[in-house]
């Protein structure tokens, strides 16, 4: 996409190298069948693609947008893996070289949960590899403000953001995918919505 643009701007049109792979014919994995999961689901729908999802907290959610599976259905089944799961003790770093590689499948990554869910050094492994095909980041483990600190944090960082950014199978976006001008009218009500459903005692 960036040498497409690249392209443009110097006022070549590429077609071939810019073929695309259709959704229809893959399966989405969806990690996490919460608020965004179910939401992200119901977006699907006019792709025409199966819908499957694994949360290890919750069942008997399968709908008219998704088929609940477990986790071998799960492995064995998705092409396309979107993360939906809180960072916790037991995600933390989650999605790393062995879970990458238990997908029966060469697989793509959505993530627009939290980065340290997946652990970088591991994920550029397998894009170098080709068993991840291609990944859209909107989180990434070391983000912040700006990515000044990673002068801190060692050169080994700095060199999986650089081959983050300059891949051609990568997009990379600073964590805005539940921004919108209208969002925090949302955050506002569903926040209201849960304190009044609470049962107050004196």
């Amino acid at each position: 996409h960036r040498q497409t643009v690249a392209w443009m701007i110097r006022g070549r049109w590429v077609r071939e190298k810019n073929r695309g792979t259709e959704l229809n014919g893959k399966t989405v994995g969806i990690l996490g069948y919460g608020n965004m999961g179910s939401a992200f689901a119901k977006r699907l729908q006019g792709f025409n693609v199966p819908v499957i999802a694994y949360d290890k907290n919750k069942s008997g959610f399968s709908n008219e947008y998704v088929i609940e599976v477990d986790l071998a259905a799960f492995f064995n089944q998705t092409d396309i893996l979107s993360i939906h799961v809180p960072l916790d003790k037991d995600t933390n770093y989650m999605v790393n070289n062995d879970y990458i590689n238990k997908f029966k499948k060469n697989i793509y990554i959505i993530n627009t949960a939290r980065g340290k869910i997946i652990n970088t050094k591991d994920l550029v492994q397998n894009l170098k590899s080709g068993k991840v095909l291609g990944a859209a980041l909107d989180v990434l483990e070391f983000e912040d403000q700006t990515f000044e600190k990673l002068a801190i944090t060692g050169v080994t960082h700095t060199q999986w953001l650089k081959y983050l950014l300059e891949s051609e199978n990568v997009i990379l976006s600073p964590h805005v995918a539940g921004i919108t001008y209208q969002s925090w009218d949302k955050i506002g009500k569903v926040l209201l919505e849960k304190i009044n459903s609470l049962k107050w005692t004196n």
